[in-house]
């Protein structure tokens, strides 16, 4: 249903089986297709949500960066870290990332894509690093930390969350941003 909607370029979703989070994304050509999609979504979130017993929060990003080196799987799983910034220093971060911190984990073993989205209004953002596998993954996670560390540094930004998550929908026709 929600690719049938005029503007939208995709859809994901993200699961964590063990804490029962899902993260269900959806992206749009612009900001004006996004905001007309609501009276059509409401209903649908508000199904989704009776379906997995929770209520749905929504939160508008920019897409800033987005890269793929290759298409995911069925075994691809996402690390996600969430981090806070001064909404003044977004345009910084987004250097850092996409300069300093994307050519490094392009470098790690099963590196399926990243990408960044940014609130700059709240000063939020989120990246998400798909990798072809659980082992994949996992093997990049002492390398991931060291990085998301030194970037957080660089690019003066708090670290806030960092989930790991089963790809479980990838339907993102969004074009490359890096």
């Amino acid at each position: 249903m929600l690719r049938g909607i005029d503007g939208c370029i995709g859809l994901s979703m993200l699961v964590d089986r063990s804490s029962g989070r899902c993260i269900a994304t959806s992206a749009w050509q612009t900001r004006e297709a996004m905001l007309a999609s609501e009276p059509q979504l409401r209903p649908v979130r508000e199904h989704a949500a009776e379906i997995l017993g929770a209520r749905p929060q929504v939160d508008e990003w920019e897409i800033a960066v987005l890269h793929r080196d290759h298409s995911s799987g069925p075994a691809a799983c996402v690390r996600a870290t969430w981090v806070r910034m001064d909404p003044a220093q977004a345009d910084r971060m987004v250097d850092v990332y996409r300069m300093a911190l994307l050519p490094v984990m392009e470098g790690y073993d099963g590196f399926c894509s990243a990408s960044l989205l940014v609130d700059r209004e709240s000063g939020f953002a989120v990246s998400s690093v798909t990798y072809d596998s659980f082992e994949a993954m996992e093997r990049s996670r002492h390398r991931a930390d060291a990085l998301r560390e030194s970037g957080a540094r660089e690019a003066g930004v708090e670290i806030v969350e960092v989930g790991e998550f089963k790809l479980a929908l990838a339907h993102l026709r969004a074009p490359e941003m890096a």
